[in-house]
């Protein structure tokens, strides 16, 4: 008998498998590489066909993180928002107490001298006028206080750190402070009042 000479060759292609033979008798050969690829076909299309148990953990993973960095950024979001609240609230509260000590000034002149210098005052609102108390006050988060100084003038008659004491001015100082994640926040503002 003579030998069966078989030549096979395959060329695989992305979706394809095609097999080639050239056999002097049966393809019994040809038919069994034929069923081997094609079970190695259906095995790789399943396998392709859905997710692994890493790649869901790592799309879990992505998820999570991008979850966490919203909720962060939510929150200092919110914190600077409400610091902003504050910062606001501060400069409104820090103009009404320059405008009550005004209007202390306004009621006489003798409620302004009689104010000792470097005393912390508390600008309060009681009755129908504004009046200037040693006994603290707060609105809500935030304490207001006023703190009177004496005022001198040199030869020219300008405002001078020291020199002839000026009995008709008083330089005030008005500070609005309140406390923010156990920080101590204040704003002041400082001015000249005069006997008019």
């Amino acid at each position: 008998m003579q030998k069966m000479k078989k030549k096979l060759s395959i060329f695989q292609y992305p979706q394809r498998i095609y097999l080639t033979t050239s056999c002097r008798s049966g393809g019994a050969t040809a038919k069994r590489i034929r069923s081997f690829l094609s079970q190695r076909s259906a095995f790789s299309k399943k396998s392709n066909s859905g997710f692994s148990l890493v790649e869901i953990l790592v799309a879990c993973s992505i998820m999570l993180l991008a979850m966490f960095s919203i909720l962060v950024l939510a929150k200092k979001s919110i914190t600077l928002s409400r610091q902003a609240l504050h910062q606001t609230q501060a400069s409104f509260l820090l103009e009404e107490g320059a405008e009550a000590v005004k209007i202390v000034r306004d009621n006489g002149w003798t409620n302004i001298t009689g104010l000792t210098n470097g005393t912390t005052y508390y600008p309060t609102f009681s009755g129908s006028t504004w009046t200037l108390s040693t006994t603290p006050a707060t609105s809500g988060i935030f304490t207001r206080t006023a703190v009177s100084s004496a005022v001198y003038r040199n030869g020219s008659n300008d405002i001078a750190a020291s020199g002839t004491l000026d009995s008709g001015t008083r330089k005030i100082t008005v500070t609005t402070s309140w406390s923010e994640s156990g920080t101590t926040r204040s704003k002041s503002v400082s001015f000249y009042i005069s006997n008019i």
